[in-house]
């Protein structure tokens, strides 16, 4: 322990922590059995860009981020992939008198020494790298061998005209799986679906082209540019993928759905995958989806203490409506099953309708569209009302059927969630009437609207501050210069500035007002100015906020496109 101590000091000293703070962490720590430095890093203290600069000035060891380095990876060889992710290591480069500089992100773990020691009988220096920048590096590297090794094979064996010859024994019976695993296509494949998870990806496009075949992965919203190869190999790519997803592999004319299931880093994951016939053979996407427990909270979505307040009494009523609205892929489904989560008890019957059911809930009872079968939200929703719920929820309002079963439902007892595709929150209500409710109805049913977006959250590790322009200071509202933060990049967000995503909201809480108001009045601009009146918080005031708070920067605000 007395390690422990003598680093809380240091922490002390660089002032990361407080004196008054180090008994408490000492005492944990002891409690726990963790070291200081874990415990420094699980509370939240600091980070791994701040704290290791101040472990490497405790243990004498410089400090740099991995894209600083010239790696040799011709050192690779020395050690295995598996071994460097263990140890978190990364051989740099060999000097001329024959001693080694490794990158190290975990100086404190003696197993790791001894293990290097035991591979090595040259001398070595180390250097202090984040252990986050290993990983990423680490499986990336790994990733473009295993895709270029792939690359090579399909080209030098002529996997793709193999996969022609076999065609008609493939229209009789599919491929066995077992026929293809050693295939370079395979590898290529599996390459492709695991490098999306360390990047956080949320899709997959494989697209062919005239002459070659892109590979773009969708990360915070946007599209980048991963790979390419040429296109006389996709004829395998292709098959592979249909293989995996269980699709039938003899018939390109029509789009096809399937689902892969893999386990990446431990963690389970589903890959919804739909082909699309191009001119230049099938276009492939594929959503990634994370199998594991639900973890989302309300705080992790953004909701903020005033938006709570509303939030808790519309989960408090016994039955009504309450819509999630916002354009395709806003989050709007998460948002639900975070609701969904909150309420889910013993006490209660929950049933969903759902296209495609994404994330499986203990304790729920979710059914899936199948419109092959005649199985739609309105056909599902009739029979779900005999099941004796008491929550309801629909994946989409689509229809006037559907719209109407909803509203029933509503009056008649039943808490119902739903989404519908609208601008902003009050536009939920004209959306209802346009699919034929009726002004009293959506009145009495409607519980409340949460309108959502999605922003792009500022790195927090390479976020730089500055003033505000003239134009900044209009377009904010206000009338002198303050400091907001702006992209930069680093290795920690694939030098793009940002970070993950934060959803911003328009909560309309429907009160006696708003129900009076909904059944009398027509003018969507008269019922926008009335919410807001009554506590409503628009979705460009909540970016506006973000921004003057430093989670997200003006050109995203710029970008929201709500008035």
């Amino acid at each position: 322990m007395n390690i422990n101590r003598d680093l809380l000091q240091f922490y002390i000293y660089k002032k990361i922590i407080k004196k008054k703070q180090a008994n408490q962490i000492l005492e944990d720590c002891e409690r726990l059995k963790v070291s200081v430095r874990d415990y420094m890093l699980t509370k939240e203290y600091t980070t791994e860009v701040k704290e290791l600069p101040v472990l490497g000035g405790y243990y004498c060891l410089p400090y740099v981020e991995i894209d600083m380095l010239d790696i040799d990876k011709s050192l690779f060889d020395m050690f295995t992939f598996e071994f460097m992710k263990r140890y978190k290591i990364i051989p740099v480069s060999m000097s001329p008198e024959g001693k080694l500089l490794i990158a190290t992100g975990n100086p404190l773990d003696c197993a790791a020494m001894s293990a290097i020691s035991s591979q090595i009988v040259c001398p070595t220096d180390y250097v202090l790298v984040p252990p986050g920048q290993i990983d990423r590096y680490i499986d990336s590297i790994a990733v473009v061998m295993s895709t270029s090794a792939a690359l090579n094979d399909l080209n030098t064996e002529g996997e793709a005209e193999m996969f022609s010859n076999k065609k008609a024994a493939a229209d009789e019976d599919v491929v066995a799986e077992n026929d293809v695993v050693n295939n370079p296509s395979v590898r290529l494949v599996d390459s492709i679906i695991r490098e999306a998870v360390p990047y956080r990806a949320s899709d997959i496009h494989i697209e062919p082209f005239e002459k070659v075949v892109k590979v773009r992965y969708r990360i915070d919203g946007d599209l980048q540019e991963r790979a390419e190869f040429p296109i006389n190999s996709y004829s395998a790519i292709c098959a592979r993928i249909k293989i995996m997803a269980g699709l039938d592999i003899a018939e390109r004319r029509i789009p096809q759905d399937g689902r892969i299931d893999m386990v990446i880093g431990g963690k389970e994951f589903d890959f919804r995958v739909s082909s699309l016939p191009t001119m230049f053979g099938e276009k492939f996407v594929i959503r990634v989806l994370d199998k594991t427990s639900f973890r989302f909270t309300r705080e992790d979505l953004g909701f903020t203490e005033h938006e709570n307040v509303y939030i808790n009494k519309m989960l408090s009523k016994p039955h009504g409506i309450i819509l999630l609205t916002g354009p395709t892929g806003c989050g709007k489904s998460t948002t639900l099953y975070s609701f969904l989560k909150e309420v889910n008890t013993s006490a209660v019957n929950i049933v969903t309708v759902e296209d495609p059911v994404e994330y499986v809930m203990h304790g729920i009872n979710q059914t899936q569209v199948n419109a092959k079968a005649n199985m739609t939200f309105a056909t599902a929703l009739r029979s779900i009302l005999r099941q004796d719920p008491d929550i309801i929820m629909i994946g989409e309002m689509r229809d006037e059927e559907t719209a109407e079963i909803a509203v029933r439902a509503a009056i008649t007892g039943h808490l119902v969630f739903s989404t519908l595709h609208t601008n902003d929150a009050t536009g939920a209500i004209t959306r209802l009437e346009d699919m034929g409710i009726a002004d009293y109805l959506v009145a009495d049913a409607l519980v409340g609207v949460i309108a959502q977006r999605l922003v792009k959250r500022l790195c927090p590790e390479c976020r730089r501050r500055s003033k505000t322009t003239p134009k900044e200071m209009q377009i904010l509202g206000i009338d002198e210069p303050i400091s907001i933060y702006r992209p930069q990049g680093c290795q920690f967000c694939n030098h793009t500035g940002y970070k993950g995503r934060i959803a911003v909201h328009e909560i309309m809480y429907m009160n006696e007002n708003m129900r009076n108001a909904v059944s009398h009045e027509k003018n969507l601009e008269v019922l926008r100015d009335l919410a807001r009146q009554n506590g409503m918080v628009t979705l460009w005031s909540s970016c506006r906020n973000l921004v003057v708070n430093g989670v997200t920067s003006i050109q995203e605000l710029m970008t929201l496109n709500v008035e």
